[in-house]
């Protein structure tokens, strides 16, 4: 009977001295954290997930991606009214498709061309000149070259005539200037045609709402495998707002395969210029003159 009677009396001793020394006067708000308020809780390291199969593919791609992805700064020296030279400053991304320092951006990244002073940072803060092979401004695509120290990390090239809307992509560039920054989204649509600042049409672009903000432009857009499917090249808008737009990579391997068999790559034309007709020049051709 004493043994019991002493059990008892120690339990609620125990009791308590653990709502005491919580200072609570409710021995059920003290067992409850909320209730006992604390400003921070961490999780139940026994119900501890880790990182999902989505995040480990997000982080192993970016490991490796974001060592050919490169920083791209521009200079060009413009005049004034007074016919005074001026330094005009811009910058962008690009990436890496060779080991010997071949370079990917868009043509409106190197805006001035050869005038252009242009410079490219890479991953390890390592910066070189670079000079442009190829310019392609009607779709926006350039090529360039530096002369690396060592062999470069580089992206592969994947294929863009099979995408699907829904498809997982992540984009890598430097977004007003924050280097080496990683956005994922989906494919939002496909073959969409926009209109450039500069009124020049863009067709059959990949639609994506993964973040592109100013300074991304030239920068890889991915696939799930780490293969560049696009070039982040432009934004609805002065920032995202998640309609961004890239340049589907099977155009850009057909420019690359001519430059590599010519040595130049030259857009190709037809010899032929329209011009609309309607009304009295019209029925002056005996056309309809609508």
């Amino acid at each position: 009977m004493l043994k019991r009677v002493l059990i008892l009396v120690a339990v609620v001793i125990g009791a308590f001295y653990l709502v005491a020394s919580l200072g609570h006067g409710n021995f059920w708000d003290a067992l409850d954290p909320v209730r006992a308020g604390r400003l921070w809780f961490e999780p139940d390291k026994a119900k501890s997930a880790g990182l999902s199969s989505d995040e480990v593919n997000s982080i192993d791609i970016y490991r490796t991606a974001h060592l050919a992805t490169v920083n791209i700064t521009t200079v060009v020296y413009r005049e004034d009214w007074f016919f005074r030279l001026v330094p005009e400053a811009g910058s962008g991304s690009g990436f890496i498709v060779n080991p010997d320092g071949e370079i990917i951006t868009n043509s409106h990244v190197v805006s001035g061309g050869r005038r252009a002073e242009i410079k490219v940072i890479l991953s390890d803060k390592s910066s070189y000149p670079a000079r442009v092979l190829f310019n392609d401004e009607m779709n926006d695509l350039a090529l360039l070259k530096i002369a690396p120290k060592k062999k470069l990390s580089y992206l592969r090239l994947g294929d863009s005539d099979n995408l699907q809307v829904g498809q997982k992509v992540l984009a890598i560039g430097n977004p007003f200037g924050l280097e080496g920054t990683l956005t994922t989204g989906v494919i939002s649509s496909l073959k969409r045609s926009i209109e450039a600042e500069e009124g020049r049409p863009m067709e059959d672009m990949i639609q994506t709402d993964a973040a592109i903000n100013p300074g991304n432009s030239g920068g890889p857009l991915l696939d799930s495998q780490g293969s560049v499917i696009g070039i982040n090249t432009m934004i609805v808008g002065a920032a995202n707002i998640g309609i961004g737009f890239a340049i589907p990579i099977n155009r850009l391997k057909t420019r690359l395969d001519d430059y590599q068999a010519r040595g130049r790559y030259a857009r190709p034309y037809i010899g032929i210029r329209s011009v609309y007709v309607s009304g009295e020049l019209a029925e002056a051709l005996e056309l309809p003159s609508e």
